[in-house]
């Protein structure tokens, strides 16, 4: 079972969001934003809500640049050529402020919070005199991670919003925030992409990928591009060739193959978080199928070892797994040893 997870060689780097002038399927929302502006109804804290890699912050920074521009024309495409997407592309634009999580240099990865310290500066920048005479520009990025003190700076801003400013809150999970922020805001709900878009995004984004491999990312990856890059980029099809042979071999996971299984995963700092995903999705993907019917063997196999309402409570305690693991830097390796128990039943 290990040899199914042998990393291959990364196939492409994912251009970051304030880099990214494509968007893929998510006019609606890009609509919304533009009759916001045109007809004199511009909120001056939007949500932009959403599961992850759907192109939330992609979105944000889209709109940004356009709004920062002038609003020129009747979409937001602003050709990469041009002076304002470059500088925001290099985060040099002085009338734009990105607040996100910061990266720890002692463990080599992102801030579990955002924390008061990034938050205080918005009310300062905001109420600034914009420097071209223009909008100002908050991105708020990954919202759902703000600690409650800097929740409660937050609020602040929002209770006293200058004018020719909008603060962009980009949230994968809103419920996490507070009421009060949340009732400040204009949700904009943004949603995964139909699988047309899901291939016109991958073809551009993985050109170099052969098309079996961009389909087997399509239905992995849940209407999400920005997930089935990470997925190219992390040795997700590999993790989730082992991931079906984790749920092929359900009930019979004994610890002696969980180990293996989390040995398997050792070489790789992400690898952690990729499994776990996508062991909830193979779960939850096989459930559903059964449900409306429309189940492969495999799915059907593995639905029926348990009632249909029985495999939430398991979905649900993999994902506490998995957070508290994240959240608290737990040990990875028996938290996937734990998480493997719970599914197969121990």
């Amino acid at each position: 079972m290990a040899s199914r997870s042998e990393p291959a060689e990364p196939v492409v780097e994912a251009p970051a969001p304030r880099e990214n002038a494509l968007l893929f399927g998510q006019d609606a929302a890009e609509a919304a934003l533009v009759r916001a502006v045109r007809g004199g109804r511009m909120h001056h804290a939007w949500l932009l809500a959403g599961p992850d890699g759907i192109g939330k912050a992609t979105l944000a920074f889209r709109f940004a640049r356009w709004l920062l521009a002038g609003a020129p024309g009747e979409r937001m495409a602003l050709d990469a050529a041009h002076p304002v997407f470059r500088r925001v592309a290099a985060g040099t634009h002085a009338d734009l402020l990105t607040v996100e999580r910061e990266w720890d240099p002692k463990r080599k990865r992102l801030r579990g919070e955002i924390v008061v310290e990034d938050v205080r500066g918005i009310a300062d920048f905001l109420h600034r005199t914009p420097a071209e005479g223009g909008w100002r520009v908050v991105i708020l990025d990954g919202a759902e991670h703000l600690n409650r003190n800097a929740a409660n700076a937050l609020l602040k801003v929002l209770e006293e919003p200058p004018s020719r400013a909008v603060l962009l809150v980009v949230a994968s999970a809103p419920g996490r925030l507070l009421a009060t922020i949340r009732s400040r805001c204009r949700r904009l709900p943004l949603a995964p992409l139909d699988p047309e878009p899901m291939a016109a995004a991958l073809a551009a984004l993985l050109p170099d990928l052969p098309a079996p491999e961009r389909a087997r990312l399509i239905a992995l990856a849940e209407g999400a591009p920005g997930r089935a890059v990470d997925l190219a980029t992390g040795h997700g099809l590999a993790l989730a060739s082992l991931v079906e042979d984790v749920l092929a071999a359900l009930p019979a996971v004994d610890t002696a193959r969980a180990y293996a299984v989390a040995d398997a995963l050792a070489g790789e700092e992400s690898s952690f978080g990729t499994f776990m995903d996508l062991l909830r999705t193979g779960l939850s993907g096989a459930v559903r199928a059964a449900g409306r019917g429309g189940a492969s063997e495999a799915q059907a196999r593995l639905a029926a070892l348990r009632p249909l309402d029985a495999w939430t409570d398991v979905w649900h305690a993999l994902a506490k797994i998995q957070d508290e693991t994240e959240r608290f830097h737990l040990d990875k390796r028996q938290a996937i040893v734990a998480g493997l128990a719970v599914l197969a039943g121990a």
